[in-house]
Formats: C-alpha cells, structure tokens, sequence
C-alpha cells in the first residue's frame, strides 16, 4: 500500500473514522466520487482512502487524480486480464470487468490499511464483489456511491425481480417497476437485450447484491427526483431496500483545486469571459461518447449556420489516449476560419462545471449523461438533450419529468 498525501480531513490518532472509496473507471464515475471525497474532506473529522487501479484508462482520470491530492492512495494492483478475450468491447467497460476480476485481493489490502478502515464506499458496478468482501470478509459496513439518477437506481434495483418473473436472462420487452411506471424496452440501456454481453452479466450480478448494501448514496436531489427516491425509500420498489441518501448536486470545492483549470489567453474559460450573458451554446456528448466524422461534420455544419456562439468538444474515440486527429482534418478545410470568433472548438478534456459556470453559457446541448444533469440544474442552464448510449433515455424521462409528465418519449 503506497500513501500519498495525507486528506485534509485525516485524523492520524485513530479517532476519526476511517472511509476507504473504492471508485471505478472512467470520468464520468470518478468525478462523483472525488466530488464527494472533497465534501467530505472539508468538513473535518474523517479519514479517507482511495484504491486506485494504475494506469488510468484514460488520460483525463490519471490528471483528474494528480490534480487532487488531498486523498491518501491505496494502490490496486490488477491481475494480468486477457482484453483479446472480449474484442470490440469498450475499454472502460474491459477496466470493470478487471477490477471485478481483481477484487478478491481488495479484502487484504484494506485490512492492512493504517488506521483500520471503518466503512467502504464502492462503485455500484464493483458491488456484487466488494459488498461480500465488505460484509463477509472485512466485518465492515458497506454503502454504495451511485453515479447516476434514482430512476436508473429504481430500474438496476427492479431488474432482477422483471428477469426472475418473464423467465430470462435479458431484457426481452416493456415492464412496470411499482410506483415508477412503464419502463418502453428502448429506454434502458439496449446492451441489455443480450445475454451474453459483459455488461448485461456485470448488470444483473449487481442487481442481485444491491440490496445487501448498507446504504446507497445518489447523486441527485429531492426536488429533481421526488417520486423516484420516494418509491426506492419507502420499499414499493424493492421490500427492505437499503436507505438511500441524495447527496447531490455534487459540486466542485475548495479541495479538488478546481479553480486550477487552465485560464490562458486561449482557454475555453478565458474565451467564455468575454461573450456576452446567455449567448454561448456548449456542445458536449460525454467523456466516452465518440462520434463518427459525418456526424461530426453534419454538427459542424448546423453550428455553422445558426449564426450563434459556440463552444464545442469535439470526441473522436473512446479514449483519449488513442485520439490523434488533428481538428482541421476532422472538420474539414476552412471551418475553424469560418467559425473564428463566435466559435471556439477543442479536443482536450474540460472542466464542464467551470464551463457552466460563466453567464455566457445560454444552452447545453449534451448527451444527457446524469453528471451533466446536474451540473446543468446546478447553474441553472437549459440543456437540449440528445441521448443515445446507455442509460441516457432513462436520464432524458427525468429531464421531461420535470417539465411535463413522466416517461414520454424523450427522443424523436
């Protein structure tokens, strides 16, 4: 176990109780958590750890982590993981399954932490294996840090109980969860309707061990999603579901150094300063959502013609690491001339919540990811929503929810 710097929060006398995070891969489930860790942190009075599996997937997680170091580490090191096994798979998706893999050897590494670890924190997507190692192993109470909405909660909770009642092992049609609604077969995340997918067997493992946990822990608030934490709190969804806290919005504070952001004359933040109040449109579609270059070019094309300021992050793989296009050949000769002044365009990782931040922001036009959910509502930033992948449909019903009734088509 290798200790980096000592948490602001940390009580090396052994009083404080000790919290050991044991967050997964990819930003989007790592911000909630660092989020969290740095609330905490600021409060006093608490211990914290953090496993960390190294190297990072991404580029953007291993700066995110060199960016924060008021957390103690504890290193995981990973079993060899035969990735040839799984070709095609999302690479975030083949770190899941390797941590899963690995995490018999978490139960030792965290009973040797110094001081004794108190309570464990997990991913949900490491649950069916870090809450019997929590619980059986370690002795030790075991909550869940669950990074996107209570709807997605309520459907992950619910999903046994539909595949045990329909007699399958994949989600075959249209179901109810009580006190919810309809949930249409296209709205959860489509990877689902096969059986044999890494996703679909990592999903229903941890489906099945949810409920073991000692509380689950969501980011999200009361007034965004009353009817959906009501449902899950009062046991209609699930009898003798785990309590279930919304912690959000989770925000940025003094702990994560989040104002470290570069501001160079170039910067988006620096760029977003000197527009206008509500006249920028952010175009963003999440850390792992790549587009293919006509779509590219066909968004390009539409922020083009519209005549309003943009600032567009542009993703042309799934990880960053392997992202070595230049933008001019992504965006095709003279675009960047066309669009210079009212239209700034990068590939680099942003920090979305300091993007939000600005007045100039106007509009978000987003994949629908639940971080960008709340960071939206946090600032109060319309968002147009465009989801796609995984859990994005189910998201968009929470936006309309909000506006409307619950669980209209959220796409055209």
């Amino acid at each position: 176990m290798a200790l980096a710097a000592t948490p602001s929060s940390g009580n090396q006398g052994g009083c404080a109780p000790h919290l050991v995070f044991v967050p997964s891969a990819g930003m989007g489930h790592l911000l909630p958590f660092t989020r969290f860790i740095a609330a905490l942190a600021d409060t006093g009075g608490v211990d914290i750890s953090v496993v960390t599996a190294l190297p990072t997937v991404s580029e953007a997680e291993a700066d995110h982590f060199a960016a924060f170091p008021a957390i103690r580490c504890i290193d995981f090191n990973l079993l060899p993981f035969d990735e040839a096994a799984f070709a095609g798979t999302d690479p975030f998706l083949l770190r899941w399954e390797s941590l899963r893999c690995s995490a018999h050897l978490l139960g030792p590494l965290i009973a040797g932490a110094t001081p004794r670890a108190s309570a464990i924190i997990t991913d949900v997507t490491l649950a069916s294996q870090v809450i019997p190692i929590a619980k059986d192993e370690l002795h030790l109470p075991c909550h869940i840090l669950f990074i996107s909405c209570a709807t997605m909660l309520s459907f992950l909770a619910y999903f046994p109980t539909y595949l045990d009642g329909a007699s399958t092992n994949h989600l075959a049609g249209d179901f109810n969860i009580p006190c919810i609604g309809l949930i249409p077969v296209d709205y959860p995340p489509q990877v689902l309707r096969n059986p044999d997918s890494l996703f679909t067997k990592q999903f229903i493992a941890n489906g099945r061990l949810i409920a073991e946990a000692d509380g689950i822990l969501v980011n999200t608030f009361d007034a965004l999603e009353p009817d959906a934490l009501a449902a899950l709190r009062s046991g209609m969804v699930i009898p003798g579901f785990p309590s279930v806290f919304a912690v959000g919005p989770l925000k940025s504070t003094s702990t994560m150094g989040s104002d470290k952001m570069v501001v160079g004359a170039s910067s988006p933040i620096a760029w977003l300063g000197e527009q206008p109040a509500r006249s920028v449109v952010y175009v963003a579609f999440g850390n792992r959502s790549a587009a293919a270059l006509d779509q590219i070019r066909e968004i390009g094309a539409g922020l083009e013609a519209s005549g309003c300021r943009f600032l567009w992050v542009v993703k042309t793989t799934v990880v960053d690491r392997e992202d070595t296009a230049e933008l001019t050949d992504v965006l095709g000769d003279g675009f960047l001339g066309r669009v210079q002044g009212r239209g700034l365009v990068t590939k680099e990782w942003v920090d979305q919540e300091a993007v939000l931040k600005p007045p100039a922001i106007g509009l978000y036009l987003s994949h629908c990811g639940w971080n960008s959910v709340t960071e939206s509502a946090m600032y109060g930033v319309p968002m147009l929503a465009w989801p796609t992948l995984g859990d994005q449909r189910l998201i968009a019903t929470v936006i309309r929810a909000c506006l409307t009734d619950p669980l209209k088509d959220p796409a055209p």
